[in-house]
């Protein structure tokens, strides 16, 4: 495996127009991140540019997995903002690009993400899932496990409403 991880990289113009084509692409191939295909680079890039504000003025960190020069994956670690949170973080925008897929990056990315929430002192992280994709499969191979529900949470359009799926892992010290 070439993934090569970048925690907090520069956000400069150029790996943002790179995040945004990466969401669209994810997007539109089925990938569940915030978005129903098909999506165009200018409705993502709004949430795009909300999320990497976050990211630049922190709390939360981006971890990019490029493949040689070229972002492949990527996902948010999320602050609480909350004080009686700060021992655990949400993953967000959890990518990997359609045409990598396959190569073992959506597991390598989870893992490096739990590698920089250890050195953070971080006790567990939690993501959330669309149901009906089989998502919460991949996280349980991980040891995520199912804590919640949230029913016909997101309406993916007037005739399709799925649950979304809390999934937690507890990060206990290794020794």
């Amino acid at each position: 495996m070439d993934l090569r991880f970048v925690l907090d990289p520069d956000l400069t113009t150029e790996l943002r127009e790179q995040l945004v084509a990466l969401w669209v692409d994810v997007t539109n191939a089925g990938g569940a991140v915030g978005f129903v295909a098909p999506v165009t680079a200018d409705e993502v890039r709004p949430v795009a540019e909300s999320t990497l504000a976050a990211v630049a003025d922190g709390p939360d960190r981006l971890l990019a997995g490029y493949e040689d020069d070229r972002l492949v994956a990527v996902l948010v670690i999320a602050d609480n903002r909350f004080h009686l949170k700060t021992h655990w973080r949400v993953l967000k925008r959890v990518m990997v690009h359609p045409d990598t897929q396959g190569r073992g990056y959506g597991a390598a990315l989870m893992r490096e993400a739990e590698r920089v929430a250890r050195t953070a002192a971080v006790e567990a992280l939690h993501v959330t899932v669309r149901d009906g994709l089989g998502l919460d499969r991949f996280y349980r191979r991980l040891g995520y496990r199912e804590i919640g529900r949230l029913p016909a949470a997101l309406r993916l359009s007037p005739t399709d409403s799925r649950d979304e799926i809390l999934m937690w892992l507890d990060l206990p010290e290794q020794s």
